[in-house]
């Protein structure tokens, strides 16, 4: 249950930042997170914190509860 909501985490942040034209470094750089950091947030490798994850959401333009959908 829970990897299956990183993982979809990860892809609603990838598809969200893809979708803002933003690569992973230039959403790490917005958001004050490594690279690999965020490499790992997309494929549920690491799970960001929840300031981290409100952050993630401010860069991006959306809300935590967009970010966190299940589909």
């Amino acid at each position: 249950m829970h990897y299956c909501f990183y993982k979809q985490l990860g892809l609603n942040i990838k598809k969200r930042r893809q979708q803002r034209g933003l690569t992973q470094q230039q959403l790490a750089d917005k958001v004050g997170i490594g690279l690999n950091f965020m490499g790992k947030i997309e494929v549920a490798f690491s799970k960001p914190s929840l300031d981290t994850l409100i952050e993630l959401a401010y860069a991006l333009d959306t809300t935590v509860s967009d970010l966190t959908k299940l589909n």
